[in-house]
């Protein structure tokens, strides 16, 4: 038994889990039921030698497909990676520009306030 409190990110975990065991366990089910009915239908017996050639098939079939899964994780990961490392790239970029930014900011300040006053006693910074 776990003890504690489960976060959101655990409890989803555990929900996509019981969603894939359900999934598997369906379409073992499904596909050894539909294998089942045709060789009912064909009138041939059910014996070991007929049941270990149809659970390999179906156990191909499911590894085909886990294998599909992990392959578009697997994309879906290198994707992610390089998203973040281009928003990563991005941020630093807009942090050097708002420096140079405040940089030319402060040098039009400071010439603004350095240029002579007129006659009147006013600066042309009024």
């Amino acid at each position: 038994m776990r003890s504690g409190k489960l976060n959101g990110s655990t409890r989803i975990s555990e929900s996509s889990e019981l969603d894939v065991g359900g999934n598997i366990h369906e379409l073992l089910a499904t596909r050894t039921g539909e294998a089942i009915r045709q060789a009912d239908v064909a009138g041939d017996e059910i014996t070991v030698n007929n049941i270990a050639p149809l659970l390999r098939r179906v156990s191909e079939a499911s590894r085909r497909e886990i294998r599909h899964l992990v392959d578009a994780l697997q994309t879906l990961d290198k994707k992610l990676q390089t998203d973040g490392d281009r928003i990563q790239r991005d941020i630093e970029e807009h942090v050097g520009l708002s420096r140079n930014v405040m940089q030319l900011t402060t040098i039009i300040s400071d010439s603004v306030n350095s240029l002579p006053t007129t006659n009147s006693g006013n600066s042309y910074a009024s």
